[in-house]
């Protein structure tokens, strides 16, 4: 099982780097779709190792508790997101379309990408709706932020709020914006699925593009365009 591209992630991440063996690819894979079914709280290596017919000192070689796994797996899910920014943005000089495209993205339901065979990013996505706060809402974040293990999530950040600071270089707040975004991104599908008196994304509809409307929304008219 060897993906045609990778998303290269900060070596603080891992022990090993799992894409870099079969093992470590299937690591990833069925643990998206083990944390997809049963959710973090119940997910363990041990149930993992034999989901893979493994053990689970061979995934400790890897990782050092399923919750740096559970940051990698996040930190592919923003990098990959801005791999696909850049690559649709790549020929495009108007920032707003550019905005747009970041905004589709970040707020749209993802289908499945041949160039990473190993990975559902359908099934990643949930996990990030669901669970992707538990990544730095923890009493260590401090500890593990020195290590730069959100760098991806920094740097997605950065990449929309350049396309803010193109349309408007005035603007006093565009990472604070961008930031927000992001988390509005993901929090909204949650509220809709799960919360709906706490969303107007109404999950009659189609959540996703209710979702990727608010966005635009929120962004433009902060922008003032």
């Amino acid at each position: 099982m060897i993906a045609k591209l990778q998303i290269q992630l900060n070596s603080a991440l891992y022990l090993r780097d799992p894409q870099s063996s079969d093992l470590g690819q299937k690591i990833i894979q069925e643990s998206i779709f083990l944390i997809d079914e049963m959710g973090f709280e119940s997910f363990t290596f041990k149930k993992l190792s034999s989901k893979i017919s493994s053990t689970e000192a061979s995934i400790y070689r890897y990782f050092e508790n399923k919750h740096r796994l559970l940051v990698y797996l996040i930190s592919w899910y923003w990098s990959y997101v801005e791999y696909r920014i850049n690559f649709e943005t790549n020929n495009i000089s108007d920032p707003k379309e550019k905005l747009k495209i970041a905004i589709r993205l970040i707020s749209g339901k993802l289908k499945n990408d041949p160039n990473f065979p190993g990975v559902d990013e359908g099934a990643l996505q949930q996990i990030v709706i669901n669970e992707s706060d538990k990544t730095y809402l923890t009493k260590n974040v401090d500890e593990i932020n020195k290590e730069g293990v959100f760098t991806g999530y920094k740097s997605l950040c950065e990449t929309i709020a350049s396309f803010m600071k193109e349309i408007n270089s005035q603007f006093p707040y565009p990472i604070s914006l961008s930031s927000t975004c992001l988390e509005a991104a993901h929090q909204q599908i949650f509220f809709a699925q799960h919360l709906p008196r706490l969303s107007d994304v109404n999950k009659d509809g189609d959540i996703y593009e209710q979702n990727y409307q608010y966005l635009l929304t929120l962004i433009f008219n902060s922008l003032k365009q």
